[in-house]
């Protein structure tokens, strides 16, 4: 019988690739029933013909994609993050051994998986992804435009509102010690610093817009120190919750750290 004919296995488990995706069936027993590997193109078509069954796959770039596939072909997937695969790895580790540890852990009825994502969320997410790093391109430009400066005695309050205030003043200043190519240099990198601004602030509308939008994030609104950057992230990062059984199991929470402001008393103290 040909290897790429499904063998009605109880649960297959993924090792992702780039190209080459390895495969591994249990049967009801835990017993391995198949062994093959397949290219991008055919992998598919190789579910396509497969009963109905649990497949699993580590979280990693393209396992959302891939479990999108599957679903609407009728198969039931499980993806679980790549720490709680790694104690049902047995002996060297490679790619079929990697399969076939995932087979295994799917199975387990305490393990905790990752809901698979929509198109929208996985949109909203890389907003928030591009935005924390346009972010941090901001900080890291101002901290080195900060320097340049303290090289030439000058010196800035703290705070980048203060620091894009008195930056032109400082430009136009021909009495301090800044050189004519460093004024030049600090001017180009103050016009970077506007486009990140702009970029940054287009996103961040972008984000509010969406949140005035979903039903689900509105919900969240509605609760003390949640703003729509922090509402967007939670749906993009675990959509309704359904997957979680009780509150704690939410361990996504450090995913939009920062974004949570917690709820002050009437004298301004954080509660909580």
């Amino acid at each position: 019988m040909p290897r790429s004919i499904p063998q009605n296995a109880a649960v297959y488990g993924i090792d992702l690739g780039k190209n080459v995706f390895h495969v591994v069936g249990l049967d009801g027993a835990g017993a391995i029933v198949q062994r093959i590997k397949f290219r991008r193109d055919t992998l598919l078509s190789f579910f396509e013909r497969a009963d109905s069954t649990i497949i699993g796959m580590e979280a990693c770039p393209g396992s959302q994609w891939l479990a999108r596939k599957l679903s609407a072909l009728g198969h039931q997937v499980r993806i679980v993050a790549a720490q709680f695969v790694k104690p049902y790895v047995k002996s060297q580790k490679n790619d079929t051994i990697d399969a076939e540890a995932i087979a295994e852990a799917v199975t387990r009825p305490t393990m905790r998986f990752t809901q698979p994502r929509t198109v929208e969320q996985v949109d909203l997410q890389a907003r928030h992804r591009i935005r924390d790093q346009l972010v941090a391109s901001r900080t890291a430009l101002i901290n080195q435009m900060r320097a340049f400066c303290l090289e030439y005695g000058i010196v800035f309050p703290q705070g980048a509102g203060l620091f894009r205030r008195d930056l032109p003043a400082a430009l136009a200043d021909q009495e301090n010690d800044l050189t004519p190519a460093m004024r030049r240099i600090l001017a180009e990198l103050s016009d970077d610093l506007a486009r990140l601004d702009q970029r940054i602030t287009d996103l961040t509308r972008e984000i509010e817009q969406i949140a005035a939008r979903d039903e689900l994030a509105r919900r969240l609104l509605t609760i003390p120190g949640i703003g729509p950057l922090a509402a967007t992230a939670l749906v993009a990062a675990i959509g309704d919750g359904r997957q979680f059984r009780r509150a704690r199991d939410l361990e996504q929470i450090r995913l939009i750290r920062g974004h949570i402001r917690r709820p002050r008393n009437s004298s301004g103290i954080p509660q909580g």
